[in-house]
């Protein structure tokens, strides 16, 4: 049930998720709640430098240093953080949190804990792996990876190739996504986590439902009059689903 207190049940709370399952679309509908922190991918190594230059920090800033700064740009005034990890992603926050935090280091809850505080899990996934497949692909020969949002580091700028049908990528990649969604499933069983599930496919069917489950897992309460809004546009067309169709057809 929705926390009725004045303070929130959690401090932070991470979706946990692969390429192409909706998650900067779920990003901004939690940051539209205005409770739920402004969650991005602050953690994504590529990108990090340029959080730090956009935060102001020291080129010899530690990683204690970053995550402060971080805290303080996904808060809300609520003092709940938001934050996404993919599953690459985890393994580098762990790591660097370890070298700040040695007496913890190899007990990556209690790491991020430390870090962030009461920390709660959402974890986002796609039925349809052979679609989030073809839509990693387009996105990755493209460039574009979102279209919208706001504020993010990077990925809505038209900067790769026009888009190539590739029998053999498609495959390595729903070979990737799979061995991905098993390696979160294998870290939260064995880390004792249990986290909010959500499919994609639910997502997509009802934006503002599934926004205000999650709300519901966290604890926080949507504020009265407050309207839950996208900040993302989809972008699957009529060239992914050719390309689904490609696919199954060629490999029957």
């Amino acid at each position: 049930m929705p926390n009725t207190g004045a303070a929130p049940p959690i401090d932070s709370y991470f979706v946990c998720a692969t390429p192409r399952t909706g998650s900067s679309l779920l990003l901004g509908l939690l940051e539209s709640t205005r409770v739920a922190g402004r969650p991005q991918a602050y953690f994504r190594e590529p990108d990090e430098p340029l959080w730090a230059e956009r935060w102001g920090l020291r080129s010899a800033a530690g990683y204690d240093d970053y995550v402060r700064a971080a805290l303080a740009a996904g808060r809300t005034a609520n003092g709940v953080f938001g934050a996404k990890l993919m599953w690459g992603t985890l393994d580098h926050v762990v790591a660097k949190l370890g070298a700040v935090h040695p007496d913890l280091a190899g007990r990556d809850v209690a790491l991020l804990e430390r870090a962030f505080g009461r920390t709660g899990f959402v974890y986002l996934r796609r039925d349809d792996v052979l679609a989030q497949a073809v839509s990693w692909l387009r996105a990755e020969q493209t460039g574009t990876w979102y279209v919208g949002g706001n504020g993010e580091i990077g990925g809505a700028t038209r900067s790769g190739r026009e888009p190539g049908y590739d029998a053999d990528g498609i495959r390595a990649l729903v070979e990737e996504i799979r061995e991905h969604n098993a390696a979160w499933e294998e870290w939260f069983a064995s880390q004792g986590v249990r986290p909010y599930p959500v499919r994609y496919e639910d997502l997509e069917a009802d934006l503002a439902g599934v926004t205000r489950r999650i709300l519901g897992f966290l604890g926080l309460d949507l504020p009265e009059g407050q309207t839950i809004e996208p900040r993302h546009r989809r972008q699957s067309d009529g060239l992914n689903a050719a390309w689904i169709e490609r696919y199954r057809r060629e490999s029957d």
